[in-house]
């Protein structure tokens, strides 16, 4: 199956993302970048999830995920510079959301089509028309498993959201409770498997095999 659609998609944000321009570069290309790096390295590197990264990272051992983390994180501050002049504590929170959002994204690509229907979803609900229409784009090859995201297309258009979100949320109130959101799934996520969740609710699993290939 196909990588190609990850870069494409990073490729469309970056130039239709409702953002300044500098920040659509960062949080779309420059995290693309960084997830297409642990689509190739982290086949080898043998660590898996946030636990196991960290727990390599204590005992001396730089694994791709751990790079991945830091890179996303970087990123995410950047972006939140670029999205305009706020005190050191709001890039920090603005940076987290960003970080947050890039994490969850990828772990919800777990299914054809998943990634793409929430980001359609999502994007709609924050106003950004340009990044629903690019995943909408992508998404009959996404189901029709031609194609597929990876860690670069995931981690991307959840940076991107997480960068929409951060600039769209009224302050910093709203942002503390979107990150604590985002963290509680991203913990969650180490016990429970969101696979597991949607499967046992009808609604939810309704949604998320339509249009998948039988």
């Amino acid at each position: 199956m196909s990588l190609v659609s990850g870069p494409a998609l990073a490729i469309a944000m970056t130039a239709v993302a409702a953002l300044p321009r500098s920040a659509a570069v960062v949080s779309a290309a420059g995290v693309a970048a960084i997830g297409r790096y642990d689509d190739t390295a982290g086949r080898v590197d043998g660590a898996k999830g946030f636990r196991g990264h960290l727990g390599a990272l204590r005992s001396g051992r730089l694994t791709s995920g751990s790079v991945k983390v830091l890179g996303i994180g970087a990123a995410g501050l950047l972006t939140a510079i670029r999205l305009g002049p706020r005190r050191p504590g709001d890039v920090l929170l603005g940076g987290a959301v960003v970080a947050g959002c890039a994490n969850l994204v990828n772990l919800l690509d777990l299914r054809p089509g998943r990634a793409l229907k929430v980001g359609t979803a999502a994007a709609l609900a924050l106003g950004d028309l340009g990044v629903a229409g690019s995943c909408a784009a992508l998404l009959p090859a996404d189901l029709g498993e031609r194609t597929m995201l990876g860690d670069a297309g995931a981690n991307a258009l959840g940076a991107v959201l997480g960068s929409r979100l951060a600039a769209v949320l009224p302050g910093r109130r709203a942002r503390l409770a979107a990150l604590g959101v985002l963290a509680g799934l991203s913990m969650a996520s180490e016990r429970v498997s969101f696979t597991a969740v949607i499967e046992g609710s009808p609604p939810l699993r309704w949604l998320d095999q339509l249009g998948r290939r039988p």
